[in-house]
């Protein structure tokens, strides 16, 4: 694995919102800066999910190793680099402290210890997959593709920013449907409504079932619609929300009218309404519904069954 980046599905609503999926892949040691991205719907490769061996094996194989070796200074940013020799040194240290790092793990593989916690020693030197979905990007294009962000997280913000300017997004009609990982000549066979969800296709539930597999790194996998709905349902039954979230259809004139909130920006002095400008959020994405929020109880599902 290394840094990259690609658009599973572009979409743009007939109100002119668009919403963005990506794969990427980027290392393990950013992952909290950018998880502070709150508008994003994300799932990720899981350390408690794939088994200790093959972590061991990827690392072994293809260690995360950092790209720019800074000078220690006061700040957040380092803006000077180490000198060949230095960075020599620095390279070699990284990699003997992963060595180790896998040395400590295949012990407590061989003490029995799962691998919620056996690879969490690893975790430094791996590298990272997310499946990504928004329609708000520019705040974090502008934090992060940008000289003042970690050299690590600024590399795939950088891919990511170049693809999505040119990207023509798909236009998707209000009885059409997102479904990152089902193309749409793929959810043209699965077109048909669900019984469980009047007015979900089955194309939505398998988009839903391969976003989560991403949490074993099996989601470019062998295709099978039926498991791949199968295990939406289960996701559902047991409150597991998080891939429903990138499955999206687009909000009606009704819908938009109903959660149409007003854009405030800052002056220097207040905050103020910006003329004609509007935002039409549920959840996190502006002017579409995801198929999460179509799930009654779906923030809470357990404390809704037992109302009920």
């Amino acid at each position: 694995m290394s840094y990259a980046a690609k658009i599973l599905a572009d979409s743009i609503s007939p109100n002119g919102h668009r919403l963005t999926s990506f794969e990427i892949t980027f290392p393990r040691i950013v992952l909290a800066e950018f998880n502070t991205h709150r508008v994003f719907s994300r799932n990720s490769a899981s350390s408690r999910a794939i088994p200790v061996e093959k972590m061991l094996k990827r690392v072994v194989d293809d260690p995360f190793v950092p790209i720019y070796w800074g000078k220690n200074q006061k700040g957040m940013q380092a803006e000077q680099e180490l000198t060949e020799q230095e960075q020599a040194n620095a390279r070699f240290s990284w990699l003997a402290a992963a060595g180790r790092a896998m040395d400590w793990a295949r012990t407590m593989l061989d003490y029995g210890i799962h691998k919620q916690i056996t690879n969490r020693l690893l975790e430094p030197f791996m590298w990272h997959t997310v499946i990504v979905t928004a329609t708000e990007w520019s705040n974090y294009f502008n934090l992060r593709d940008n000289p003042k962000a970690q050299p690590e997280i600024q590399r795939v913000a950088s891919m990511m920013n170049e693809l999505y300017k040119a990207s023509s997004p798909r236009s998707v009609n209000y009885d059409e449907w997102h479904t990152p990982l089902v193309p749409p000549d793929e959810a043209f066979d699965f077109a048909v409504l669900d019984d469980a969800d009047p007015g979900v296709p089955r194309a939505a539930l398998v988009s839903a079932g391969r976003c989560a597999r991403v949490s074993y790194l099996t989601h470019d996998g062998k295709r099978d619609p039926e498991a791949d709905v199968g295990l939406t349902s289960k996701l559902d039954g047991d409150g597991h929300m998080s891939p429903l979230e990138h499955p999206a259809r687009p909000m009606t004139n009704e819908e938009l009218t109903l959660f149409e909130q007003p854009l405030v920006a800052w002056d220097g002095r207040k905050w103020t309404h910006v003329t004609g400008q509007r935002r039409f959020f549920l959840g996190n994405f502006n002017g579409w519904v995801q198929l999460r929020k179509l799930i009654p109880g779906e923030a809470d599902i357990h404390g809704h069954r037992r109302a009920a």
